[in-house]
């Protein structure tokens, strides 16, 4: 049995975790979702086809340098906020103050011990938090997710039911990757504990079914990038259902936010070097 499998509320507490629940993602994904389903209606409102238009995820907020900088940073720290709110919704009292978001040392129930008692560990090693192993499961998770990604938005974009994705046209300045990289980590870290970690805990609190919780959760994931195109919606919803279903096996974050983070640092630092050696790929 994982950490995050817990038991439902009362029913009188309920009412409460749905409300806090629409607040959660009325200030992060739920408006992002509502706001890209707006935003591809637009698309689909104007003249230019589909594949002809542009989605750009990283741009400049200023044309000055370091207000640029200032802007990004900000933003970075705001688009952390609805991270924190969860983590103080669902910190525990005892250690690991995490676990209801699938991070902090595993405890290992101990028998044996003097009087017939039992006792939990939460040191390293087996029972603690095997980072090694874990971030090793985000890197193949990552590869398994990654390599067929690409290849499905080249189709969906040949077949025109997705924009060119630009992941970023920042400038090149000695703060560019560091800021991309940031970026990379504030999405992974609010996309897999939020709509994950913190909307399985919430739902399964609710008494709703394993997978109804899963497809709703990757349906949430492919709300937020219908700015992209349908193909966009379609691959994050199909990468929501594995994540989904590899947090529910093993109910740990960790290997999610580290595929998730590899995934757009590839991406998003990895793109003016692809766009420079396939041009015909972006066109």
């Amino acid at each position: 049995m994982t950490e995050h499998r817990r038991e439902p509320a009362p029913p009188d507490l309920r009412p409460r975790l749905r409300w806090e629940l629409a607040i959660v993602l009325a200030l992060s994904f739920g408006y992002a979702g509502a706001r890209a389903i707006i935003t591809i209606l637009e698309r689909l409102a104007q003249d230019t086809a589909l594949a002809n238009q542009t989605a750009t995820i990283n741009r400049p907020m200023s044309g000055q340098q370091y207000f640029d900088l200032a802007y990004q940073l900000l933003g970075i720290v705001g688009g952390l906020a609805p991270v924190a709110l969860v983590v103080f919704f669902l910190w525990r009292d005892n250690k690991p103050h995490l676990g209801d978001l699938g991070l902090g040392a595993r405890p290992l129930t101990l028998t044996g011990a003097p009087g017939g008692m039992s006792f939990t560990q939460l040191a390293s090693g087996r029972g603690g938090w095997p980072w090694l192993r874990e971030s090793g499961n985000g890197f193949l998770l990552a590869a398994a997710i990654g390599i067929p990604g690409l290849a499905f938005y080249l189709f969906a974009k040949w077949i025109g039911i997705n924009t060119t994705v630009v992941p970023t046209t920042l400038d090149a300045f000695w703060w560019t990757v560091p800021v991309l990289i940031l970026n990379a980590a504030r999405a992974a870290l609010s996309e897999e504990l939020i709509v994950v970690a913190y909307f399985f805990d919430r739902l399964k609190r609710l008494g709703v079914g394993v997978w109804a919780t899963i497809i709703a959760s990757a349906l949430l994931r492919g709300s937020y990038h219908l700015y992209q195109g349908f193909g966009g919606f379609i691959g994050n919803v199909v990468m929501g259902i594995v994540f989904g279903w590899v947090y529910q096996r093993w109910g740990r974050s960790l290997p999610l936010i580290v595929a998730h983070l590899l995934l757009d640092i590839v991406s998003f630092v990895g793109y003016p070097l692809a766009l420079a050696l396939w041009p015909a790929l972006f066109g």
